[in-house]
Order: structure tokens, then sequence, then C-alpha cells
């Protein structure tokens, strides 16, 4: 039986975990949308440990405010899929984590229900937040199956926190 190539997924972890290395540091994960499956990812590889804190999925707002601390006046005010919500997801990970600098979140309507005019289905936000630096948001519109946009936004997380890695 043939190997068989990575995913791009693994790609994108093994890419992450060079840089993590290099510098030092570890990740934590905040997930909504994405229910832990970007924490999956990163522990997928051998050697995770050295890596990755660990993850929270903090799928509903309770979860949201209890576990990473979100004010719930910013899910009232702006709801879960925000810039706002992403980042405090992300602050909130990375403060909680006693042995993490780095953290990402992911807050979408990953489909097919759920979605809006103002907050389309694929719409993903996301917050890298790294000790001592400016917490980072950007949101994304997939396309595609429910399943589709949930890998999607997992490689985009991936990509997002190498970029703020790169970047200083």
């Amino acid at each position: 039986m043939e190997p068989s190539l990575p995913t791009p997924m693994m790609q994108g972890a093994l890419l992450l975990f060079e840089e993590l290395a290099r510098q030092g540091r570890r990740i934590v994960t905040a997930e909504s949308c994405t229910g832990g499956l970007l924490a999956g990812s990163l522990t997928q590889p051998a050697g995770a440990s050295e890596f990755v804190a660990g993850g929270f999925v903090t799928y509903s707002n309770a979860m949201k405010m209890r576990l990473l601390d979100v004010p719930s006046i910013l899910l009232d005010l702006r709801g879960a899929v925000s810039s706002e919500v992403a980042a405090a997801m992300a602050d909130g990970a990375v403060a909680v984590a006693p042995d993490a600098d780095v953290a990402i979140s992911v807050t979408g309507i990953a489909g097919p229900g759920g979605g809006s005019a103002e907050k389309p289905v694929g719409l993903v936000w996301f917050a890298v937040a790294i000790k001592q630096r400016q917490t980072r948001t950007v949101s994304v519109v997939f396309s595609g199956n429910r399943d589709s946009i949930r890998q999607q936004a997992v490689i985009y997380a991936q990509t997002l926190v190498l970029e703020a890695l790169h970047t200083g």
C-alpha cells in the first residue's frame, strides 16, 4: 500500500508547528462553528503536545461567557458571529490557558441554515491573539456545504496564525 499524502489540514498544522517551534510558542484554540475540528487538526501530527496547549469548543453563547469570559453585552449587541466576539474569544483563551501565548478563535455560520442578509451562511470571523500584541480579526465568506465551510475555516485559521507569527 502506498503512503497517503498529507491533507491540506495536516500540511497546515505541520507548517504552523515549525513556526511555533522556531519561536518557542504554544497555541490554544477557541472554536464555535468548527466545533473542535481546528484543535483536532492541530493534534493530529505526532509531537503536537509540544505546541498545542489545548482548546475550547464554545458552541453556545453561555459557554463563550463561562469559559472564555466573553461579555454578554457583546453577544447581545453584536452577536456571536462578529469581530468583537471573535476577538473576545481569542483574548479569553490566551488569558485562561496557563501555558499558551497564541490563540486562534473561529466563530461563524456553517449552515445550511442560520444565515441572514447581514450574516450569510459561510461568514466566519477569526481572531488571533498573541500575548503582548494587538489582537487581529478578519472575516471571510466561504462557499460550499457545511463540511466544506468548516474545513476551509480550519485551513484559513492555520494560515492566519502562521501569518501573524511571521509579521511579528
